[in-house]
């Protein structure tokens, strides 16, 4: 389905991103795992995936610039980019440091931005490609305690409905997964958040969900496999939700 292409997955050393470039790779996708720093978790996922390592902060505009610049000259131009590295950390909004709440947008928004800025010219050359944004449940419905988070996420939705219909003439589909709650290490924020155990907050949250259970990483991958096949042309700008039914349609 993706064999021979190439892909860089952001934040895929743990969760969702390890998930992903794991179904990309198992699929003939050859996989560039991204995270800040070069280390033993990066280094496992690129050797279960027998991909490469693709090391920058996404927050950092130049450093994302010199890692795709990277990948196209030792690997030729990404033809699927999955944005999905993530900063999230809660606060009421008042109390909520203000350069952490900055870093916040920097990296999901700004960091977002800045990765189809510096792949495109590629996409553009080999005539296509695929993009697929993580957004989030709280980008459509908001949280208490998440305001930067959700903001950012929301902009995502936003970026991606734009960028959608500007790039799907040149063969650029640019499309978004909204998950809701997701079985990964990020919930130990709720839960610590909300004052409670991890095992708690999984059960909170279960209780609200109308499947009854929250999701699996690999469902989320499963979704961005699905966005990023280069015979999916006509599904562009669209953000899918998955979310076991607790939101529906408000995107």
């Amino acid at each position: 389905m993706h064999c021979g292409r190439i892909a860089l997955v952001t934040g895929s050393t743990q969760g969702i991103g390890a998930a992903i470039a794991r179904r990309l790779a198992g699929e003939g996708a050859i996989v560039g795992v991204n995270g800040p720093v070069r280390d033993a978790r990066m280094d496992a996922v690129v050797t279960a995936v027998d991909g490469f390592p693709a090391v920058a902060d996404v927050s950092d505009r130049d450093a994302v610039a010199a890692m795709v610049g990277e990948i196209e000259r030792t690997r030729g131009p990404v033809d699927i980019l999955v944005c999905n590295a993530a900063y999230m950390t809660m606060a009421p909004f008042i109390e909520h440091d203000d350069d952490d709440w900055w870093k916040v947008i920097d990296t999901n928004l700004a960091g977002t931005v800045y990765l189809v800025q510096a792949v495109l010219a590629g996409m553009r050359n080999r005539g296509g490609g695929n993009i697929v944004i993580v957004s989030s449940e709280w980008g459509v419905i908001g949280w208490p305690n998440a305001t930067a988070y959700s903001a950012s996420k929301a902009g995502l939705i936003a970026l991606t409905k734009s960028l959608g219909r500007e790039l799907a003439p040149e063969g650029i589909t640019v499309n978004a997964i909204a998950p809701g709650v997701i079985d990964t290490p990020q919930l130990q924020v709720d839960a610590d958040d909300a004052g409670t155990s991890l095992e708690q907050i999984h059960e909170q949250y279960r209780r609200g969900i109308p499947l009854g259970r929250i999701g699996e990483p690999e469902e989320i991958a499963a979704a961005v496999s699905l966005l990023a096949r280069a015979d999916m042309g006509a599904f562009v700008g669209q953000t899918i939700q998955i979310n076991g039914g607790a939101t529906r349609c408000r995107t």
